[in-house]
């Protein structure tokens, strides 16, 4: 899984790069994994708007200069918790989005058993980007 989400964080920062619009957008209840947060700086440097609506724990600065300043980071905390795990990468014009089970901390990414998987259905796909938006 982590080499997956690493493959698409990597993919957006090269559409950046080659100066087509790139954007990812993650809701989770943590984001804790020091790698992903390196590739997601990266990211931001390359010019990739990211959005991330994190519960919890967030390893991840928002708004530093010439790191971070793509990055805009969201809690939402209410009464209940929250456990959609849904992501979406703009994919150079053809979007993938997927939920799944999967918070982005090493213990989730590396000792556990997680799943996640692509949404096709289009009308799945609005409720989703309803809920990121």
């Amino acid at each position: 899984m982590r080499e997956e989400f690493t493959r698409m964080i990597q993919r957006e920062a090269k559409v950046a790069r080659n100066g087509a619009r790139a954007r990812i957008v993650a809701k989770v209840n943590a984001l804790e994994d020091p790698e992903l947060v390196k590739e997601l700086y990266q990211a931001s440097i390359a010019g990739v708007d990211i959005d991330l609506v994190v519960r919890d724990i967030c390893r991840l600065r928002p708004g530093l200069e010439g790191v971070s300043e793509n990055i805009d980071v969201y809690s939402i905390v209410d009464r209940f918790l929250e456990h959609s795990r849904i992501f979406y990468f703009e994919n150079d014009g053809d979007p993938e989005y997927y939920i799944g089970s999967a918070d982005w901390m090493t213990r989730n990414l590396d000792n556990r058993v997680e799943a996640v998987t692509p949404i096709e259905d289009t009308e799945i796909r609005k409720q989703l980007r309803y809920t990121l938006e």
